[in-house]
């Protein structure tokens, strides 16, 4: 199972940390230990001291492919859901400046969370769908699909001409504007469509 990443996909998100507006998906990725498993505690890193979370819609992919095209990308992913890419933001600056990879910042073991699955069948508009996070019960984060930079169909594609995607793949779909950051006894909450999908603390 892999789990691609797309960076700066909102243009508010992207001016929010001083970057560019990209002309294609920024593409990276974390490795299958990244992914928080259900019903483990999320336990703050001991290498940072500006843990970030970043919300985003999550598509779980549910047929193989390779070269896929924008007009069949629809069929290659079932579901979504919320998700946070819990970022070290300080080692993040730390190799940017440097021109370094962002692993040590983003792919460590458990900094990705997921919520629960929707069907996609069950979504009203996929180009309209709203999420959100809560931090101590406060909205932190809001997005809307719609305001995404590259659309599911073009991320999926663009992966797509790179890698194989496969059943069980994960995409973070890049995150809004307003991310921040937490400390241990935070509770973040991520909602679709006013829907809980999960509810994690930072112990």
């Amino acid at each position: 199972m892999k789990i691609f990443c797309i960076g700066r996909n909102y243009v508010a998100h992207a001016k929010e940390l001083g970057n560019d507006v990209p002309d294609e998906p920024v593409i990276f990725m974390k490795p299958k230990s990244a992914l928080l498993q259900a019903h483990t505690p999320f336990y703050y890193p001991e290498f940072t001291n500006e843990l970030h979370y970043e919300a985003e819609l999550v598509l779980r992919i549910s047929k193989n492919g390779k070269y896929i095209q924008d007009r069949y990308a629809s069929k290659y992913y079932d579901a979504v859901t919320v998700g946070i890419d819990f970022t070290a933001r300080d080692i993040q600056n730390e190799l940017k400046e440097k021109g370094l990879p962002w692993e040590k910042a983003k792919a460590w073991d458990n900094s990705a969370v997921i919520g629960k699955w929707v069907p996609l069948a069950e979504i009203k508009s996929k180009k309209e769908i709203l999420f959100s996070l809560q931090k101590n019960k406060e909205v932190v984060q809001e997005g809307n699909s719609s305001l995404m930079i590259f659309n599911f169909d073009t991320i999926v594609a663009q992966i797509s001409n790179y890698f194989s995607v496969n059943i069980g793949d994960l995409i973070f779909t890049g995150t809004p504007a307003g991310v921040g950051e937490c400390v241990v006894g935070d509770e973040l909450e991520g909602f679709l469509e006013g829907k809980s999908m999960f509810n994690i603390e930072i112990k």
